[in-house]
């Protein structure tokens, strides 16, 4: 399994828990925002590696977006679900394949 496959993976099934709604927003506050931090330099990394390898960047896009509007209540878990999504979907992505 590639990098990039991996760290899409591993962020989509983060993305995921966040978005769950009551226990995301749990994870999310009772740590000060920090899995927010944590995400967005995570979607960072997953984006540097697939400019690399020239592979899809829509889902790290959107995760870093959702890592920094998260603490915006349902705006947070609409961006966070969106995120999971498409993480998991380019992670099973063909265009991956390497």
């Amino acid at each position: 399994m590639s990098a990039v496959r991996m760290m899409k993976l591993i962020t989509g099934i983060m993305e995921a828990v966040l978005a769950i709604p009551v226990l995301g927003a749990i994870i999310i506050v009772s740590n000060g925002w920090m899995p927010l931090v944590i995400m967005l330099v995570l979607h960072i990394i997953t984006l540097l590696l697939a400019v690399r390898v020239q592979g899809p960047l829509a889902g790290s896009i959107v995760g870093i977006i959702a890592s920094c509007l998260g603490w915006i209540p349902f705006v947070g878990w609409l961006l966070h679900a969106a995120a999971a999504i498409v993480l998991l979907v380019e992670s099973f992505s063909r265009r991956l394949q390497q």
